[in-house]
Parts: C-alpha cells; structure tokens; sequence
C-alpha cells in the first residue's frame, strides 16, 4: 500500500505556492510571488515539487487545495487545477479555506483576521464561528489571541500556507465534496451587456 502522499497548493493570492507531505511530513515545498500568471506557472510548478522529491504523479494518494478567500480568479484556478488533477489520477481532491490554514496548530481560540480590500475584514473565529466579511471599522475588540494581515498584534502561523493545507487535508475524514471556491464576496466583475444567443 502506497504512503499517504498529498501535493497541496494555493493560488489565491500574489503567489503560486505548493508542498508534498508524504507519510506525515513535508517532503518538498515551493513558494514563488507573483501577481499575476499563476495559471501558466502552476502546473510546472507542481511538476517541480514531485521532481525533486523522486516521485511521480502516480504516487499522490489526494490532492489539497487553497480554496480562498482570496484573489477571484487566483481561487478559480487553483480550484480548477485540483480538480481536474483529482478526476484524471482517480484520488480525492480536498479544500482547504485560507482562514482555517492560518489558524492551523495555534492555540484555540483564535481571530483569523485578513484583508479583504475596500476597507473590509475577513473574519473567522477557531473554534466556534462561521467565517464572514465585515467593515474594518465594525470590528470586535477580541479577548483572545488574533492572527492574519489585518489583526492587530498578530500571532505568527506556525507554517507556511501550503504545509497547513496538506496537514489539515491528512486529518479531515473522506469521503468529502469536490472543492468549490470560497467566496464571501461576489465578484468585482459586471455582467456582459452583450446579449446572449437563443438556444433552439
């Protein structure tokens, strides 16, 4: 029987970043900034990490990923990626919010809090609150410890992003949903004024 071995990676923010864990420990990792491009970079990327740790595709048990929220398109691709990588090699695919990566392996309770741009906050409380958006002005004086870009007096993550992703996949029990992106806000994007054809 072939170790658990899980490729987790992450593309909602200005980066493409990926590690290996296999039979427990991180054997590869990668983290490269980018604003832009993580579409033409990731796969090669991953090729990367499987490369210099000797293994091949065939060796991955389950695939982890980054599911934001984050960068609109950056979560779609890393979404799409896992995905497709999950359908074509016959493993499950497992996602992983940004916000429960961060909180990994701190002490509980903690305040996930993250920039979500135009003056809002991403916020999740581990353990005992579900995950929203609020105005940074609107934001709570917490009696516990914080951690995230936008937290006040932050606590270090223990990890880099990635490494939490592939722990928190090892643990959670399967069989689970396909991963879908994580959005708490729609997208800047406005709809096409073009009008679709008729179908017939």
């Amino acid at each position: 029987m072939l170790p658990e071995t899980i490729l987790a990676f992450d593309t909602s923010a200005a980066h493409c970043a990926a590690a290996l864990l296999c039979d427990g420990r991180i054997v590869g990792d990668a983290f490269e900034a980018m604003e832009k491009g993580q579409a033409e970079r990731l796969m090669r990327l991953l090729e990367q990490v499987l490369s210099d740790a000797g293994l091949v595709w065939a060796d991955l048990t389950t695939i982890a990923v980054g599911i934001g929220p984050g960068n609109f398109t950056g979560v779609r691709i890393a979404v799409a990626a896992a995905r497709g990588l999950a359908l074509g090699l016959g493993i499950p695919a497992i996602g992983v919010t940004r916000l429960e990566a961060l909180a990994h392996s701190l002490p509980r309770p903690v305040t996930v809090m993250e920039d979500a741009r135009r003056g809002d906050v991403y916020v999740q409380t581990f353990d005992g609150g579900a995950a929203q958006i609020m105005p940074m002005a609107d934001l709570p004086t917490f009696d516990h410890s914080t951690t995230g870009n936008a937290a006040p007096n932050p606590l270090p993550p223990n990890m880099p992003l990635t490494h939490a992703i592939a722990y928190i996949a090892a643990a959670r029990a399967q069989p689970q949903p396909r991963p879908a992106p994580f959005y708490l806000r729609a997208a800047d994007a406005a709809p096409s004024a073009i009008r679709p054809p008729v179908m017939l």
